[in-house]
Parts: structure tokens; C-alpha cells; sequence
């Protein structure tokens, strides 16, 4: 462990595992204390069968994110890990029989559009796929790498000559109706706007700033051998060896502070006590605001501060025959109703009638194939976050399977092994958050600057996760873990990593 100050963090998802070795590395001594028996947060692997099962996020995008992280610790990516570029992003079919395969090459899925919709929407994909482009490298770096930039602060840091960039990112436009502006077919609008999902948003409420999304994806989409806890499990064991210690199975049961009112350290439930000159909390912001880790963790974050609300999911981890349509890695079946789907679970908070389904077949990675046995199989369907009992959880599967089955796609569960997760048991496994998977939904073009930085209103607390910015997602979450070290170091007069 390093001689510099005692840091303590508070979880071990993407965004804690990231402060934790940046901190390591620059000389903190880090300790990272996790309720769980594993690495990840949300990067779950469930075991079905003696098999370990993706049954969170299934690839990453971004990769420099990560390889700044390794680098960062003196490493490598590429020497811990074994990476595959996808060129098939995903495959996605729709209840009519049309299929549509979209590539990271911008040429291939425009002649699979243009296929599918005809010469003028193949075109008005180019035209998506440049402005998309255009979208993300606006906000990069002065947003989404930057400390929780306000809207005056981003237009500064554009500066003038960039200014009509800013403008062109349609902020006040919803994703849906931008969409419309580009393509005609509504096939093309649905899966498209599915993008608003990963960070748990509905496509009719969410920015248009989103599509970038799209561009992030065709940038990169990476699988990694073996099941993506395996970058966990590498980001872990780099952080331990820059000299960080990490301890399973610690529930942290609230927050100590000092006779000047900053944070003195944690306190577990056994009542073991760890002094620290900082503390990284990596769980949702509402859990302080809750009162979780005690009443003086309350005024750490605004008052605005509420139980997220973002999408839930009805989740099935199986291993399983597949029979009857042509799976890839990721395929999504799309449902008859778009909007309906998304008015059930952010305004009647009900089930979807029939729900969208992702499907990722986890053993036709790139480079792989099924050997005609039974395969990992993860499915996810959106749904609202709250109580959901076990009759309507078992009903939506029924809903689930249904949808699959109408597309043509039977599962058959190896033994009938099974594991399925609903919304109140991700509210089990992540406090404070009623199961909603990714914060607060961003909504609106004021939602993405409403999130907390990193300094949270406790001095000497720091804040990491999805719940803060820049924002939910596998590389976004890293992101905001390594913005929490920044300014741990900053205020601690540590180093840089």
C-alpha cells in the first residue's frame, strides 16, 4: 500500500475500481471496500449452470478510457485482457420479418439500409452517421471528460469559433423527433432511438445530444474473452498491484466526519472504523441523500437529489438451445409499439405489452460460434423501477419469451436452468435505487447538468458511478471514477497517475 494519504473507496464498480487505481498509482494509500464477493457493480456475471453468464453490460466502447487507465498504472490493456473489435454492432429484427445487420463500417450498413429502406434512407444514414460524428466530438472533451461543466462553462471551453457546433447539437430537440429529421422509415427512427436506453431514457423525452451514442459504437464496440468480468477482475488486480487493497463482503453502514465537519472515514457494520483524508463513494447519489451512510452523508448532495428513475429490467441468464432464428452476438426484436413501450414504464408504470428484447448470444462472439449444444444466453426487456411481485415478474418473462417466440426464436433453457432478475432484486442488489439501472433518466436538455460532479458538498467526499456525471454506461462510468481522482489529487496535493 502507498505511504501518501489514506483514501478510502466506497465500492467497486467501474467508477470505483478506476479512482482506486489511478489513486494507487499516484501514491495514495487506497482501500476499496465492496458489499459484494466480486469486482463490477453492475458488471455481473451469474452463474447458470457452473457457467458464468455476461448478465450486465456485454461489451465496451471507448476503449481509450481504459487504456489511459492501464496506462496510467505503467500497464497495458492489451497485457491483461484479449479484446475483439465487433464489426457486426448488432443485428435487429421486427415483427413484419424485415431484418436489418448494422455495421461499424459506415459504408456496410449503409448498403444494408439502403437494402432494407431504399437508396434515399441508406443516404440519410451518411448524413446520420457525420452528424452523430460531429455530436461527439463537440462534447468529448469539454463535456464528458471535463468536471461537471455547467452550460455557460461548456460554451466557453468550446469558445467562439466553435460555437455553432454547440448549436448544432440540437440540445432542445428530442432524440425522436431529430431522428425524424433524418430518416423517413420508422424502422430506422425505432432503432436508432433505441440509443436513449443505455443510459435508461425513453427516445421521446431524451436530448438529441444522444445519437453520439451511435458514433461512440461505430468507433469501437469491444468484446472481451472470457465475459466482461474479466475487465473488472483486471482492473482489480492492477489496482492491488499499484499497491491499493480491496475487501469483499464490507458493508459500509455510514460516514465519519471530524470536529471541522469534513469526512474523517468510514464506519462498517460490525463497527470497525477506517480513518481516510478522502472518501470515493461509487454507489448512486441517492443513497446519501437517503440517509445510507448516516445523516451528515445527507448534505453531500443537492437536495434535489431523488430516487432514480431511470429504466429497470426484467433480465434472463440461461444456458440454452437456440432454434429458429439466426442469433448473432447482439440481436434486438423489436416490438409493435414504440411508443406505447415507453409510456407503460415512465407514465403507467406497467408492463409493456410486448416489450423490445436484447438478446446476446455470448458464445457467437467474434471469431466464435455455437457448436449446436446449448449456448449462454443473456435476454433483457426494459421496465419500470419499483415493486414488480413474483406473478408479474413471471408474467413478463411469459411477455418476454413471447416476443421472441413471434420473431420466430425458441429457447430451449439446458435442464431447464434459468436465472431470472427483476426489477426489486436489482433494487436488492443496489441500494437506494428502486432497481432503476442507470440514475436519473436523462431527460430534457437541462438532465445531463443536473447529475453531481465529483466534489460532492461534504468536503472530502468524492463521487463516482453512473448516478453522477458524465453519466451512466460502462466507459462513462470509468470516466467519472477518474475525475473523482482527479480532484482527489488536486485537494490532497497528490501526483498525477
Amino acid at each position: 500500500m502507498g505511504a501518501g494519504p489514506r483514501v478510502v473507496v466506497v465500492g467497486a464498480g467501474m467508477g470505483g475500481l478506476a479512482a482506486a487505481l489511478e489513486l494507487a498509482s499516484a501514491g495514495a494509500a487506497v482501500t476499496v471496500l465492496e458489499r459484494h464477493g466480486a469486482p463490477g457493480g453492475k458488471m455481473r456475471e451469474v452463474c447458470v449452470g457452473g457457467t458464468g453468464i455476461d448478465s450486465g453490460p456485454t461489451v465496451f466502447t471507448m476503449r481509450r478510457v481504459f487504456d489511459e487507465l492501464f496506462a496510467a498504472a505503467g500497464q497495458r490493456l492489451d497485457d491483461h485482457l484479449q479484446l475483439d473489435a465487433a464489426d457486426l454492432l448488432a443485428r435487429h429484427a421486427w415483427l413484419d420479418g424485415s431484418r436489418l445487420d448494422l455495421y461499424a463500417d459506415v459504408e456496410r450498413s449503409a448498403a444494408a439500409i439502403g437494402e432494407l429502406a431504399g437508396a434515399a434512407e441508406a443516404q440519410a444514414y451518411r448524413r446520420f452517421a457525420r452528424h452523430s460524428r460531429r455530436v461527439f466530438e463537440t462534447l468529448d472533451e469539454p463535456f464528458m471528460r471535463a468536471q461537471r461543466p455547467g452550460v455557460f462553462g461548456l460554451a466557453r471551453a468550446l469558445g467562439l469559433r466553435r460555437l455553432p457546433d454547440l448549436l448544432g447539437i440540437h440540445a432542445f430537440r428530442s432524440l425522436w423527433a431529430e431522428l425524424g429529421r433524418h430518416f423517413s422509415d420508422p424502422r430506422l427512427r425505432q432503432l436508432f432511438g433505441r440509443y436513449s436506453t443505455y443510459c435508461g431514457s425513453s427516445p421521446f423525452r431524451a436530448p438529441a445530444t444522444l445519437m453520439l451514442i451511435a458514433h461512440a459504437e461505430r468507433d469501437g464496440v469491444w468484446v472481451v474473452r472470457g465475459g466482461m468480468q474479466r475487465l473488472a477482475e483486471a482492473l482489480a488486480g492492477t489496482a492491488e498491484a499499484a499497491g491499493a487493497e480491496l475487501r469483499y463482503g464490507c458493508h459500509v453502514s455510514r460516514l465519519l466526519t471530524g470536529d471541522d465537519g469534513g469526512v474523517a472515514g468510514v464506519e462498517l457494520d460490525g463497527g470497525e472504523r477506517l480513518a481516510a483524508k478522502a472518501v470515493v463513494f461509487n454507489g448512486d447519489a441517492a443513497a446519501l441523500a437517503g440517509g445510507l451512510l448516516g445523516d451528515e452523508a445527507r448534505r453531500a448532495v443537492p437536495g434535489r437529489v431523488a430516487p432514480p428513475t431511470s429504466l429497470s429490467a426484467l433480465t434472463l441468464s440461461a444456458r440454452a438451445r437456440a432454434s429458429g432464428f439466426p442469433l448473432a452476438y447482439h440481436t434486438v426484436f423489436f416490438g409493435d409499439d414504440y411508443r406505447d413501450e415507453f409510456d407503460s414504464i415512465f407514465v403507467r408504470r406497467a408492463m409493456t405489452k410486448t416489450p423490445t428484447v436484447y438478446v446476446c448470444a455470448q458464445d457467437r462472439a467474434p471469431g466464435a460460434g455455437p457448436d449446436g449444444g446449448a449456448e449462454r444466453i443473456f435476454c433483457l426487456a426494459n421496465a419500470a423501477p419499483g415493486d414488480m411481485d413474483a406473478a408479474t415478474a413471471a408474467r413478463y418473462r411469459e411477455r418476454l419469451l413471447a416476443t421472441l417466440e413471434r420473431h420466430g426464436l425458441a429457447l430451449e433453457p439446458a435442464d431447464g436452468a434459468l436465472v431470472a432478475t427483476a426489477p426489486p432484486d436489482f433494487g436488492a442488489l443496489f441500494p437506494a435505487t428502486g432497481g432503476a439501472l442507470y440514475g436519473q433518466p436523462t431527460h430534457g436538455w437541462r438532465s445531463s447538468f443536473l447529475r453531481p460532479g465529483s466534489r460532492s458538498r461534504l468536503r472530502g467526499l468524492y463521487l463516482a458511478g453512473g448516478s453522477v456525471h458524465p453519466g451512466p454506461g460502462v466507459p462513462m462510468a470509468a470516466q467519472s471514477g477518474r475525475l473523482a481522482a482527479a480532484s482527489v489529487r488536486a485537494d490532497l496535493g497528490l501526483e498525477s497517475a
